[in-house]
């Protein structure tokens, strides 16, 4: 069930995040700077910071923010 406008997400997660009108979570936009998902995620991705989170996904093998995270902090 999609959360509404304002409510809080699963624990563990960062705000509110925005979500599809089917329930999903929207994915990340591709455009994202690498230095703005460091300092939301707390990770250090070894990159410039003004590298797009596209790149850095294709870099890195991954194909989402979600397991890219879940990479850098193993």
């Amino acid at each position: 069930m999609a959360s509404r406008k304002g409510t809080k997400d699963a624990p563990g997660m960062k705000g509110v995040r925005s979500r599809t009108k089917k329930g999903p979570l929207r994915p990340k936009r591709g455009d994202t700077r690498a230095d703005t998902v460091e300092k939301k995620y707390g990770v250090d991705l070894k990159v410039r910071g003004d590298k797009q989170l596209t790149n850095v996904l294709k870099d890195e093998r991954v194909p989402s923010l979600k397991k890219l995270i879940e990479k850098k902090r193993r």
